[in-house]
């Protein structure tokens, strides 16, 4: 038998998750996990081709990207709306930040002039930019982002070889046909 303290411990534990379970924090889930989500999608083309930075990195940098943003988006008084100019240098911030991150997997080889990472950096950035997304839940543009990067670094590659190719095959086609002003 359970005495009246714990009852009314097991009320109030109940109580204080029916206050936490809002539609408000529902929507805040959904934009987080929406995050991870595109984050992981794209992380995992990387982590498949062996990249330096994979799924965890990519879903991290949305989903912190989507928390900055929604902290920016929810700070203040309820029902209130945001301060565009705060949420602009948020977004500059987390933008321009995380061109550090990115930076970080770059790397020049010293026996060559040849550089590593910059697809890499490149989706770090665009997944920055997709969570940011993601917290201002504007789903069609996270979903056609997300496509759009995906059909890039699935069909990028091969696509530059099948160019590559028809260059070297036909030398004469990228002489200029325009004379020196």
């Amino acid at each position: 038998m359970m005495s009246d303290k714990g009852v009314s411990l097991i009320a109030a534990a109940s109580f204080r998750m029916d206050s936490v379970v809002t539609p408000a924090t529902q929507e805040i889930f959904l934009r987080l996990a929406a995050a991870a989500a595109a984050g992981s999608v794209i992380g995992l083309n990387r982590e498949l081709h062996g990249k330096p930075a994979g799924l965890r990195t990519h879903a991290l940098v949305t989903l912190g990207s989507a928390v900055a943003t929604l902290a920016c988006l929810h700070y203040g008084t309820p029902n209130q709306l945001p301060n565009q100019d705060a949420l602009s240098r948020v977004i500059q911030g987390i933008i321009t930040g995380i061109g550090f991150l990115g930076a970080g997997v770059i790397m020049r080889e010293q026996s060559s002039s040849r550089i590593h990472g910059l697809t890499t950096a490149a989706t770090i950035w665009v997944a920055a930019s997709l969570g940011i997304v993601c917290a201002i839940g504007h789903w069609p543009l996270v979903l056609m982002a997300t496509g759009w990067v995906l059909a890039i670094l699935v069909l990028g590659s091969p696509l530059e070889k099948f160019i590559s190719r028809l260059w070297k095959s036909n030398p004469n086609s990228h002489d200029s046909d325009h004379e020196d002003s």
